[in-house]
């Protein structure tokens, strides 16, 4: 049976419970292996599809829907455009997963889902039963978010916030920026993807500026008063880029923006600036497939913190960037840790495994200058109405170099753990 949204968030942990508490029975009916399907391969898919699979010691037969046979981490791609990362280094493929997992890979499009007859329709004509599925998307746009840009202006105004051949694009408009040229950034509005995300390239776009192009400028058009780790990075900025960054925030019309691809212009406020590159990230929502599914409400898909399951549909659980989930910034650490939550409670709801209590955490690490990171971290736990912030950290102004460099290098030790903690 699927509930509607108003009676299953009031039953909260106590549905949880009863879900898990003993194998369902399989959407085929013979009493074949229960299967996952799970739609999207990053930090949140690709986790749960290898923590189901060898948690489940063959149980479970797992297939993981993934359009790209190359993935992009957005995670350090703002380190490719500051010269500290190949592109290379942060694309990754699925062959472990398959080979020694025994992961069903499929990469295809996901664009239907049937949540009566518990199916997946693909854009290659396949169509995929499942008695569980994860939804792990990622973000898309909201259309009309920046007056002027539309993703058919991604090519002259990339956004580069999913990486591969937008992050390519951006880094080759930033090496070709004429001497003493502008780049302009459109910031998001909250929330979105990586709260620190767009200041940390900020940082990296100096850096390259900096070495390539001194006189060059970068001005910041924010609707935000505010933003993740802010004296953090104005500190940064000042002690490396002095000159270089203009924030103009939502006082002084940051939020007032109006982009013209084809003039490479930039209005705020009405003050018009010639852009040589243009970097536009606009406000963002869950993956097309929730909102296909119907389990959206408003922009995201609201998700039990307990099991990370819909609280539109129990059959369907929600990762990362797509879920409104509570107090957890939208990053790939955050999809990680829900991933392995929600793979523990499709384990016992499918095969009558031990479920242990959720918990959850995140770290987002960035970037300033060479051997310079900070972080910002938290500790969560469920509730019934979400999930809930337990104690945090953040790095502090005035820093010596020696922790600075040591926060960097944590954070590349973290790179090589997550990934391999997804992909095998």
């Amino acid at each position: 049976m699927t509930l509607n949204r108003r009676n299953f968030m009031g039953k909260g942990a106590a549905v949880a419970a009863a879900s898990l508490a003993a194998p369902m029975v399989m959407a085929d009916g013979h009493g074949g292996k229960p299967r996952v399907v799970i739609v999207g391969g990053g930090a949140g898919g690709a986790t749960a599809a290898r923590y189901i699979a060898k948690g489940s010691k063959g149980e479970i037969d797992v297939t993981l829907v993934e359009p790209t046979r190359q993935y992009y981490t957005c995670f350090f791609s703002n380190l490719y455009l500051g010269g500290f990362r190949d592109l290379s280094s942060i694309g990754h493929t699925y062959g472990t997963l398959a080979s020694e997992y025994g992961v069903n890979v499929v990469h295809d499009w996901a664009v239907g889902i049937d949540r009566d007859a518990k199916t997946v329709s693909l854009a290659g004509g396949d169509t995929l039963s499942y008695d569980r599925l994860i939804l792990s998307p990622g973000i898309d746009f909201v259309e009309g978010a920046v007056n002027g840009w539309d993703i058919s202006a991604q090519n002259a105004m990339p956004h580069a916030y999913k990486a591969g051949s937008q992050s390519e694009l951006l880094k080759a408009q930033i090496d070709a920026m004429p001497q003493g040229g502008t780049f302009v950034m459109v910031a998001p509005p909250n929330p979105f993807r990586c709260p620190p995300g767009p200041y940390e390239r900020i940082s990296m776009v100096a850096h390259t500026l900096k070495a390539n192009n001194p006189t060059a400028k970068i001005i910041i058009a924010d609707p935000k008063p505010k933003f993740s780790k802010q004296a953090l990075f104005q500190e940064a900025w000042s002690n490396h880029y002095d000159g270089m960054i203009e924030w103009i925030g939502p006082d002084f019309g940051g939020g007032n923006v109006t982009v013209d691809p084809a003039a490479m212009t930039v209005d705020i406020d009405g003050e018009v600036v010639k852009a040589d590159v243009c970097n536009v990230i606009p406000a963002m929502k869950a993956g097309r497939i929730c909102e296909i599914a119907g389990i959206n409400d408003g922009n995201w898909a609201p998700v039990n913190g307990h099991t990370m399951q819909s609280r539109i549909d129990e059959n369907i659980h929600v990762l990362g960037d797509a879920c409104a989930q509570g107090d957890m910034p939208k990053s790939g650490f955050s999809a990680n840790s829900q991933a392995k939550v929600a793979a523990n409670a499709v384990r016992g709801a499918l095969t009558g495994s031990k479920v242990f209590p959720a918990k959850f955490s995140n770290t987002c690490w960035s970037l300033l200058d060479t051997d310079d990171g900070i972080k910002v971290g938290a500790t969560y736990e469920a509730t019934d109405e979400k999930i809930a912030k337990i104690d945090g950290f953040i790095s502090k102004t005035g820093e010596d170099a020696a922790l600075r460099k040591a926060t960097y290098e944590e954070s590349v030790g973290w790179y090589a753990g997550i990934t391999a903690d997804m992909f095998g």
